[in-house]
């Protein structure tokens, strides 16, 4: 499993979101609450932000995220309006490398996968990269399921799609072939699409913005549990549900 998180709103130093908050991602990553499948995420993090609109950013590594000593000198300077971070646990069999970490990056757009395809390396990998447009089969570079389960989305997006339909057609791709743990995050700097199936997904609405993430960040009591198979759609100053 991984950890994940988008935020929505204004400006937010990256260290709050990672490192500063009482259960930053540094922490969700090294001490899980919520976790359903293994007890840390140590095979690597990567973040994704928007400084300028529809044009997101990218640092990823392989190293844990608690033992990354070049984060702070990263996160220090840089404030954004529309962050995706996430620390990842390797599916079984998959290599540890950065082009499997999320976030997965395609023009404006940001995506994270919090969960795994079961039988990935047993057919259903083959059979999902094959659903794939030639084109946006054409940019996966890595091998994990993550990434095919994004360009899966970049075309119901570039057939017109809502995010939150994306997401939905995702799931349902993968259902018809396979049984997973889909929660999945698509942001492209204004709005946030996010899935409950499988694992923990939180929600917090604040005046200052949005936070879902797959366990809060801190005490404040507007964090409420999405229910499972819910799909959730957050701008800066709206959250709403529906079922997947």
């Amino acid at each position: 499993m991984c950890r994940h998180l988008a935020y929505l709103g204004r400006p937010v130093a990256l260290t709050e979101l990672l490192c500063d908050a009482p259960h930053s991602l540094v922490e969700q990553a090294r001490h899980p609450r919520h976790q359903t499948s293994g007890t840390a995420n140590p095979d690597g993090y990567g973040v994704a932000w928007y400084d300028q609109p529809g044009r997101p950013r990218r640092y990823r590594s392989t190293t844990p995220i608690w033992a990354d000593v070049d984060l702070p000198a990263l996160a220090g300077p840089v404030s954004a309006p529309a962050v995706l971070a996430a620390a990842r646990l390797a599916s079984p069999g998959a290599p540890v490398e950065a082009t499997g970490n999320a976030p997965f990056v395609a023009g404006r757009h940001a995506f994270s996968l919090n969960g795994i395809v079961d039988g990935w390396q047993d057919g259903a990998g083959a059979a999902l990269r094959a659903s794939v447009s030639p084109r946006r089969r054409g940019d996966i570079v890595g091998v994990t399921d993550a990434e095919a389960l994004f360009a899966i989305a970049l075309d119901h997006l570039d057939r017109g799609a809502a995010p939150a339909d994306a997401l939905a057609a995702v799931v349902h791709t993968v259902e018809t072939r396979t049984t997973g743990r889909l929660n999945l995050l698509l942001t492209d700097g204004v709005t946030v699409a996010a899935t409950a199936c499988g694992n923990s997904l939180f929600a917090c609405h604040r005046p200052n913005g949005t936070l879902i993430a797959s366990e809060p960040l801190d005490d404040d009591e507007g964090w409420s549990r999405v229910p499972d198979r819910t799909v959730v759609v957050a701008t800066s100053e709206t959250l709403t549900s529906a079922p997947l």
